[in-house]
């Protein structure tokens, strides 16, 4: 690839904003000064744009192998770039499921031929795979995923036996989806048995409660401190787990780290007499409460990491009862855009956006050279308009799915770059059809 000089950009990156130019040769960034010149550059004037490390989002499903009717690693990775997340981890929860090594690698072979973004993938636990587990090289993939609660196939992992071992076993980042079971199914029957299968959704945080995942985090966090595990735990959904986790040190120190996902930010039960099984997410979206609560923890680093657990169905899945309505829905093109809305709104700085999105998950998961801009490391780059508006319809989304929880609203601002590996992958609306993603590697 030839050299690329991005002129003028506003940049945000470790904490500060300031103007700079960016040169790019290859897949590497060159260069950060004020005023650079090289007549053997391709010159990308962002005057007026703000340059921001790619996003990476550590956690997503996109439901290759086994059901890629609802979405391909192809294709969510194309919705991905078109809102600025450079880099993904999927989740194992697929058919088959990835919980052997020969699995995992041809995932990462998919990935290699069709992905647009760059990628890793978490390695799933199970009740019965531990001496696998036990095999698995530290640097193989970016963690391990248990699940807590319910999942498909053979995935929760509620032998507590298993469990400990599992905490004991490895060095690396174990995230978990904490949802504690028997709360969910006896909420679930109580319900079921004044309404059977057609259960109103707005019951939805009631049966998948805040005592269910609370009980179920506190546990995973007294265990990893029982075994000094590196617990990762996913998707916090309530008031009363963020009095879990600490702020009092930096996230390089932390054994036990949070994250927030995208629609427990933004919606609220509220929100399900007119969005009804679309934001059905497991765990649940709570009350307004709840969301305030994860605003505070999230701005004074209680949480330490956004993410959009991007999980599409199509709408004629969800267009069912509730029992048979699966959770989960689209977020990657808009979890950007909808962050950037956020800080419109007053509610976060842009130097914690990116912290949180960017830098925050390659330092979590010791990720090489990604996260920052900086000399020296992959030139994974977004330019953003903070005053582009544009509306999220079934026309503008690139899911497989061709659908958002996000349809009709109107966000301020627009992703009009993404440089994935120092390759120009989309610009304005359009895609390269080149692929230059690359697999993670891992200082660990």
């Amino acid at each position: 690839m030839a050299k690329q000089l991005i002129k003028n950009a506003r940049l945000i990156n470790e904490n500060k904003i300031y103007e700079a130019d960016v040169l790019i040769q290859d897949a590497i960034i060159l260069k950060i000064d004020a005023n650079i010149s090289d007549a053997t550059a391709t010159v990308i004037d962002a005057a007026g744009k703000h340059l921001l490390p790619g996003v990476i989002d550590d956690q997503v499903h996109f439901r290759e192998p086994g059901l890629t009717h609802k979405g391909t690693i192809g294709s969510e990775s194309k919705a991905a770039i078109a809102g600025g997340i450079t880099t993904f981890m999927e989740q194992p929860n697929t058919n088959p499921q990835t919980t052997t090594i020969a699995k995992l690698e041809e995932k990462f072979a998919v990935a290699k031929a069709s992905s647009y973004a760059n990628y890793s993938f978490l390695f799933g636990g199970t009740n019965d795979n531990l001496e696998e587990l036990k095999r698995l090289d530290k640097n193989a993939c970016s963690g391990v995923k248990l699940f807590l609660g319910s999942s498909t196939g053979n995935m929760l992992v509620d032998n507590e036996e298993v469990l400990e071992k599992i905490f004991r076993s490895t060095e690396m980042v174990i995230s978990t989806h904490c949802e504690d079971e028997t709360t969910i199914k006896n909420n679930l029957a109580n319900y079921k048995a004044q309404y059977g299968d057609d259960i109103p959704v707005k019951y939805h945080p009631l049966i998948r409660s805040a005592e269910a995942c609370y009980l179920s985090s506190s546990k995973a966090i007294a265990l990893a401190q029982k075994t000094g595990a590196r617990l990762h735990v996913f998707h916090l959904s309530t008031a009363k787990e963020m009095d879990l986790f600490r702020n009092d040190i930096p996230l390089e120190r932390k054994k036990i780290t949070a994250e927030v996902c995208i629609h427990h930010l933004w919606f609220s039960d509220a929100d399900y007499d007119t969005k009804g099984t679309l934001i059905k997410w497991n765990p649940a979206v709570k009350t307004a409460a709840d969301r305030s609560k994860l605003w505070e923890a999230l701005l004074d680093d209680r949480i330490d990491v956004i993410a959009t657990d991007h999980a599409p169905h199509l709408l004629e899945e969800k267009d069912n009862v509730y029992t048979k309505a699966p959770s989960g829905g689209p977020l990657v093109q808009h979890a950007l855009p909808a962050m950037l809305q956020k800080h419109k709104e007053g509610k976060i700085s842009l130097e914690k956006l990116v912290e949180k999105m960017c830098h925050n998950p390659a330092k979590l998961f010791a990720i090489e050279k990604r996260g920052f801009i900086r000399e020296g490391y992959y030139a994974d780059l977004v330019l953003v308009d903070l005053n582009a508006p544009w509306k999220a319809t079934a026309q503008t989304n690139h899911y497989a799915c061709g659908w958002s929880p996000f349809d009709g609203y109107t966000f301020g601002s627009q992703i009009t770059h993404t440089f994935i590996n120092g390759h120009l992958a989309y610009e304005n609306g359009k895609f390269s059809d080149f692929k230059n993603a690359k697999r993670l590697t891992f200082d660990r």
